[in-house]
């Protein structure tokens, strides 16, 4: 598993904002979808193209399109909704599916409540967003739905990353179920989790900072 800390003023500067508790919701939806579009720029970087050449008004010209099959987009719900927009500006073009996980408070532990995914992704990229890469697990059991169903790489999208959950995520996805390409890419790698599994400093709970307390 390769881990990309995108280290650009940009990502730093938008980052801040969204951890500053004084961000009302309108400020931290919107800031959170520039922040992803930034993170999906270098995301996509590794995406497979195919050589096309175009006529131009004065000529032809070479250059590449993206290979096919369109890629597939999967936001863990509830808080990766808000980062959909974020990606789809990027890649209108890509599928989008959809994983419902929630976390027991006090084992920590994520069950499935809900799969709406492809059941073949043979030779699909996919993207998963999720804001918190906390403990791992989450991301761990996404990453091991689509690679049961044949995926050839997950690049994971998160906008703050703690290191147990890295490492949980590493752990847990090698051997049998480990794929070639498997990344996470963030805009930052905090300290450490408290003992609720929170993010430390963090920027407190994403679903409920984008769509409020339920």
């Amino acid at each position: 598993m390769r881990t990309l800390v995108v280290d650009h003023p940009l990502v730093t500067h938008k980052l801040t904002a969204l951890r500053d508790a004084r961000s009302d919701t309108a400020t931290f939806r919107s800031l959170t979808a520039e922040l992803v579009t930034l993170l999906a720029y270098e995301a996509t970087r590794e995406m497979r193209v195919l050589p096309v050449s175009v006529a131009t008004p004065v000529g032809v010209a070479r250059g590449v399109k993206l290979a096919r099959p369109v890629p597939l987009i999967v936001p863990v719900l509830r808080a990766g909704i808000g980062m959909l927009d974020g990606m789809t500006r990027l890649l209108p073009m890509a599928d989008v599916g959809f994983v419902g996980l929630v976390r027991d408070e006090e084992s920590l532990v994520a069950s499935t409540y809900a799969d709406r995914l492809p059941a073949d992704l043979t030779g699909r990229e996919t993207f998963v967003l999720d804001p918190m890469l906390a403990t791992g697990g989450t991301l761990a059991a996404v990453i091991g739905m689509l690679a049961a169903r044949g995926a050839t790489s997950v690049t994971a999208i998160c906008l703050l990353a703690a290191p147990e959950g890295l490492r949980r995520v590493e752990r847990d996805c090698a051997g049998e179920r480990a794929m070639p390409g498997i990344r996470v890419v963030t805009a930052a790698v905090d300290e450490r989790l408290n003992d609720r599994g929170y993010i430390l400093p963090g920027l407190g709970d994403a679903g409920d900072r984008l769509f409020g307390k339920i």
